[in-house]
C-alpha cells in the first residue's frame, strides 16, 4: 500500500487534500488485500480518476464586466451506477478539493447500497456578494459547457457548498433548453419540477440516525444529549432540528464569520431563527446574540487558528461545516470534557491526527462517507422517482432514508467486526465500500 500511495504523491505532488483521502483508505484497505490480493489492480485503478474535466467559465457580472471562472467535472469511478456527485461554488475549489470529494462520494455511494458511482464537479466561483442576476448568468455560462458530459444515465450531479434550490434551478432550466428535453439530470430539484420531499433535510437527518444507532452501541441515546454542531447551512440545520426531535440540546452554530454558545441551547423557535436569517435574509450568526439572552459569540481567527467552538463541554460532536475543521488540539479538548460520539456531517472535517485522538479515547467517531451519506442517498431515491415518474410522500422518503441510514451503520459496523477492528468505523466504512466496487470493476475487466 505504501508504494501506491508513494505513487499518488508522485504523480499528484501539489494535491494535500487527495493525498489525505487516499492514505485514509490505504490504510484501511491492508487487511482486505491480504484476504483478497486479486482486488489489488482494483485499488491502483481506483486511485485515479476515469475522466478530468476543466473548462473555462465567462459571464458577465452587473456592470456589464466579463468575468471568467474555471470549471469542473471529475468522473472518479463508474462501476457501479452512473458518476454521482454535488457541484461546489466556492473560492477554495480546486482540482485536489474536488478529486479528494470524489474519491470519498464512490465509497459513500456504495455504501448507501443504490446503483451511483462517484463523481464531483464545481468552480471557484463564489456566490456570496452577487445579486441574483449574476448567479443566474454564471449558472447558465457553466452549464452551457457542463451539459455536453453530463446525462440521467451517464452522471448526475447535485449541489453542495454554495450550490442551493436556487443554482440547482438555474442550471435546470439551462440544461433543459440546450439539450430540448426534460430529465432528471440534476437532484436537488425543487418539488415543482421533479425533486424529491425531504431531499434539502436528508444530509442532516441521515448524519443523526446514523449517530443514533453508533450511541446506541454503548446503550446510550440522544435524549439529554448535550450537542455541539458547527456550520449553519443547510446540514447544520436539519441536523440540529433533528437532536431535537429525538431529545437532544444543540448549544452551539457557526458560521465562516464566527461561533455561538447558548448554554440555554438552540430550541425549536431559536433555530428557525437562524433558518430565516442564513436561508432568507442572508444574515451573518453573530446577529445571534442581539436576539437572544445568555449566548455569547466568538468571532472566527484565521485559519489554522485553534476553533474554541470544540472546547464546549458536550456529549456529541457534529462537525458540519467544512473539512479539517477539527484538528489534532480540538480533538484533545472534546475527549478530555467527555465527549462520547463525533459524527461528520461535513466531507473529511476532521484531520487524521483528530480522528487518532478519538480512536485512542474510544470515542466513537463516525467518518463522513458513512454519517453523511444521507443526503447522496436520497439523491438515488430522488433518480428513482424522476425514472418512475412518481412522487413519494415525505413519510415514505424519511422512511427510505432511515433504513439506508441504519443497512449504512450495520454494514459499517459489522465489516470493521469482521476485519479486527470493531468499533472503528473508518476502516468498516472504507472496506465495505471498496469491496461492492472493487467485485464490479474486476468483474467488468478493469476498464
Amino acid at each position: 500500500m505504501k508504494i501506491i500511495y508513494d505513487e499518488v504523491l508522485l504523480r499528484d505532488p501539489n494535491q494535500p487534500e487527495f493525498h489525505q483521502a487516499v492514505e485514509e483508505v490505504l490504510t484501511s484497505l491492508s487487511p482486505v488485500i491480504q484476504e483478497h490480493p486479486g482486488y489489488l489492480p482494483a485499488v491502483r485503478a481506483m486511485i485515479e480518476a476515469e475522466r478530468i474535466i476543466q473548462f473555462r467559465v465567462p459571464w458577465y457580472d452587473d456592470k456589464g464586466k466579463l468575468q471568467v471562472n474555471r470549471g469542473f467535472r471529475i468522473q472518479m469511478n463508474g462501476a457501479i451506477g452512473p458518476y454521482k456527485g454535488g457541484l461546489r461554488f466556492h473560492p477554495s475549489v480546486n482540482q485536489s478539493i474536488l478529486k479528494f470529494l470524489a474519491f470519498e462520494q464512490v465509497f459513500k455511494n456504495s455504501l448507501t447500497g443504490l446503483p451511483m458511482g462517484g463523481g464531483k464537479g464545481g468552480s471557484d466561483f463564489n456566490p456570496k456578494g452577487k445579486t441574483d442576476g449574476e448567479v443566474m448568468r454564471f449558472c447558465q455560462a457553466f452549464m452551457m459547457e457542463l451539459w455536453r458530459h453530463i446525462g440521467a444515465n451517464l452522471d448526475v450531479p447535485a449541489g453542495d457548498i454554495g450550490v442551493g434550490g436556487r443554482e440547482i434551478g438555474y442550471l435546470f432550466g439551462m440544461y433543459k433548453k440546450l439539450a430540448n428535453e426534460f430529465t432528471g439530470i440534476l437532484t436537488g430539484k425543487g418539488p415543482s419540477y421533479g425533486g424529491s420531499l425531504i431531499r434539502p433535510e436528508a444530509t442532516g437527518y441521515g448524519l443523526v440516525y446514523f449517530a443514533k444507532e453508533m450511541l446506541a452501541t454503548k446503550d446510550k441515546s440522544f435524549e439529554g444529549a448535550v450537542c455541539s454542531v458547527s456550520g449553519s447551512g443547510n446540514v447544520a440545520q436539519f441536523a440540529a432540528e433533528k437532536v431535537l426531535h429525538l431529545g437532544g440540546k444543540v448549544v452551539t452554530m457557526s458560521d465562516s464569520s464566527g461561533w455561538i454558545h447558548d448554554p440555554l441551547g438552540i430550541n425549536k423557535e431559536k433555530l428557525e431563527w437562524i433558518m430565516d436569517l442564513k436561508n432568507n435574509r442572508r444574515g451573518r450568526i453573530s446577529e445571534y446574540v442581539g436576539q437572544f439572552e445568555g449566548s455569547t459569540y466568538t468571532k472566527s481567527e484565521p485559519e489554522p487558528a485553534f476553533n474554541g467552538l470544540w472546547g464546549v463541554k458536550v456529549d456529541v460532536a457534529l462537525p458540519c461545516a467544512t473539512q479539517n475543521e477539527v484538528n489534532e488540539q480540538e480533538a484533545k479538548l472534546l475527549a478530555d470534557n467527555g465527549v462520547i460520539a463525533v459524527a461528520e456531517g461535513a466531507n473529511m472535517p476532521c484531520t487524521p491526527e483528530a480522528v487518532a485522538i478519538f480512536h485512542e479515547h474510544g470515542i466513537l467517531f463516525a467518518p463522513g462517507k458513512a454519517s453523511n451519506a444521507g443526503g447522496v442517498a436520497t439523491s438515488g431515491l430522488e433518480m428513482s422517482q424522476n425514472s418512475l415518474r412518481l412522487a413519494w410522500s415525505s413519510e415514505e422518503v424519511d422512511e427510505k432514508l432511515h433504513k439506508i441510514m441504519i443497512n449504512i451503520h450495520k454494514n459499517a459496523y459489522e465489516t470493521a467486526e469482521k476485519y479486527g477492528m470493531p468499533g472503528n468505523y473508518v476502516a468498516g466504512a472504507n472496506i465495505a465500500g471498496f469491496l461492492k466496487v472493487a467485485e464490479a470493476m474486476t468483474a467488468q475487466g478493469l476498464i
